[in-house]
C-alpha cells in the first residue's frame, strides 16, 4: 500500500469517527429536546423555561435532521452527497448556538459548540473532496 492510499485510509476512518460521533451528541441532543418534558429540559439547562416551547423542539428538530443527515448517506449509500450539505447545516446551527449562548451570557458552555463545529466542518471538508487537494 502507497504513502497516498494509506493517508487516504486513514483521512477515512478519521471522517467515520468524526460523522458518527456527530450522530451521536446530534442525535441525542435532538432526541431529548423532542421528547423529554421542558421542566426536566429546563433542569438541566436553563433556557428552554425561557423560551417558547417551539425554539427547543424547532432546535431539536434540527439536530436530529442534522444528524440523520450526516451519517445515512454515507452508510446506505442513497444520495452520498447530501453529507456535505448537512454537515454544513450542523456548522451553521452550531453557529447560531454560540451566538445565542453568548448572547445569554452563557460563554462557558460554548467549548461543546465549537467542538461540535469543529467536528462537522472537517466532516464537510472532509467528505466535500476538499481533502484530496490539499
Amino acid at each position: 500500500m502507497t504513502t497516498s492510499s494509506q493517508s487516504r485510509r486513514r483521512l477515512n476512518v478519521a471522517l467515520w469517527i468524526a460523522q458518527s460521533l456527530a450522530f451521536i451528541f446530534l442525535g441525542a441532543t435532538g432526541v431529548a429536546k423532542l421528547v423529554v418534558p421542558i421542566p426536566t429540559l429546563a433542569a438541566m439547562w436553563v433556557w428552554p423555561a425561557q423560551y417558547p416551547d417551539m425554539l427547543t423542539r424547532g432546535t431539536g428538530l434540527l439536530d436530529l435532521a442534522g444528524a440523520l443527515g450526516i451519517l445515512l448517506p454515507s452508510v446506505t449509500r442513497i444520495l452520498p452527497g447530501l453529507t456535505v450539505p448537512s454537515a454544513l447545516g450542523c456548522a451553521a446551527l452550531q453557529v447560531c448556538a454560540i451566538a445565542f449562548h453568548l448572547m445569554r451570557g452563557e460563554a462557558f458552555v460554548t467549548p461543546i459548540n465549537l467542538v461540535v463545529l469543529a467536528t462537522v466542518a472537517f466532516v464537510a471538508w472532509g467528505r466535500s473532496g476538499a481533502s484530496s487537494k490539499a
